[in-house]
């Protein structure tokens, strides 16, 4: 599965307004589709895109009517489903996955007077665009926790496919450890699939077998929080707040909030301005925050990552700042530069300390 997600063009991408075709009429409200992979869940990506839409609602009240389509394949699926919900009248659909991103265009390229933006899409016209999240910035949070905390030094990781975005979230994860704790090592397994409750547990208890005493995920169930807490290992979750699969273990979690993002679209779209862009929100956004800490959490790594959070926000730390070497040992950031964000879509590499192979 090839998942080149967006940097290079998110932030490169000429962002010159292009107002669609056509602005609705006086009163009517904006009919919004919203597109889901998987069901919604309490928990996980869907879970959190849907939290973005409900903001929405609460936002814009009787200016927007919301249809939401869970469990949508990517691929001929996504298609049909983006073709049914502009049918019946979209003129604005979020469509949550990578993999609708080609399918969906399509389904843009005929209907300009529909605004379509994709979750990690990368690629723009003037009605079709893309949104991501910094996450390397809650994953270097999370991983200055995991370097505290650890005790065996080995920090599991449970990744979904060895696609760029993964990738830079789990090397910042272990620049996060690495930088509080020199011994601490990334383990990472691949599920090779974004929800898959089964083998996302069954990695988990594997690389706890191997000693991890720290676990996290990128996939979208509770599954790996939840194998942690029955064997007693620290978690930290990914997408959302899953502390109530883990009331004893649980760290922390980062979190991606949409609603924002999702309204400042929809009032765009109202008022016909709405251009195609790609959009890429961190800490300082407010699209990246960090859940509530566990109640056994120490109270010096509270502190401590929440000073380190600050400094995100403010421009101070930047999470690929040099020296930063591959698993190779060969020097891929230099001391004094900081890798681009606009090349974070080309990362293919693991930094040195992860253990496990992007089968590349």
């Amino acid at each position: 599965m090839e998942r080149r997600t967006v940097l290079k063009a998110m932030l490169a991408a000429n962002m010159t307004a292009i107002p669609l075709a056509r602005a609705l009429a006086a009163g009517d409200p904006l009919k919004v589709g919203f597109i889901y992979l998987g069901p919604v869940g309490d928990c996980g990506f869907a879970y959190q895109q849907d939290l973005g839409r409900r903001a929405l609602e609460k936002n814009m009240g009787q200016q927007v009517s919301v249809r939401v389509v869970p469990d949508t394949d990517e691929g001929p699926d996504a298609e049909r489903v983006a073709r049914e919900l502009t049918h019946d009248g979209c003129k604005l659909i979020f469509a949550a996955s990578f993999g609708y991103m080609n399918p969906v265009m399509k389904v843009a390229r005929q209907n300009p007077d529909t605004y379509y933006t994709i979750a990690s899409g990368y690629r723009t016209m003037k009605n079709f665009g893309g949104y991501n999240a910094k996450w390397q910035e809650g994953s270097y949070l999370a991983g200055i926790a995991a370097g505290k905390m650890t005790k065996s030094n080995i920090i599991g990781y449970v990744a979904p496919h060895p696609v760029p975005d993964v990738m830079w979230a789990v090397n910042a994860f272990q620049l996060g450890a690495q930088s509080v704790n020199p011994k601490a090592r990334v383990q990472v397994i691949f599920v090779n699939s974004w929800y898959d409750p089964g083998k996302e547990r069954e990695a988990a208890l594997t690389l706890m077998n191997l000693g991890a005493d720290f676990m996290t995920h990128f996939t979208d169930t509770p599954s790996v929080v939840q194998a942690a807490e029955e064997k007693g290992v620290w978690s930290v979750s990914f997408h959302s707040d899953m502390s109530k699969y883990a009331p004893v273990k649980y760290v922390t979690g980062i979190t991606h909030n949409w609603g924002n993002y999702f309204t400042q679209v929809a009032k765009k779209v109202i008022a016909g301005t709405q251009q195609g862009e790609l959009y890429f929100g961190g800490i300082k956004e407010g699209v990246v925050k960090m859940a509530a800490f566990g109640p056994h959490v120490p109270a010096d790594v509270v502190s401590l990552v929440k000073a380190r959070e600050q400094d995100i926000a403010s421009g101070k730390l930047n999470v690929f700042a040099g020296p930063i070497k591959d698993q190779a040992g060969t020097m891929r950031v230099a001391a004094g530069s900081a890798y681009p964000e606009a090349d974070l879509g080309k990362m293919d590499w693991f930094v040195e300390g992860v253990t496990g192979s992007t089968g590349r």
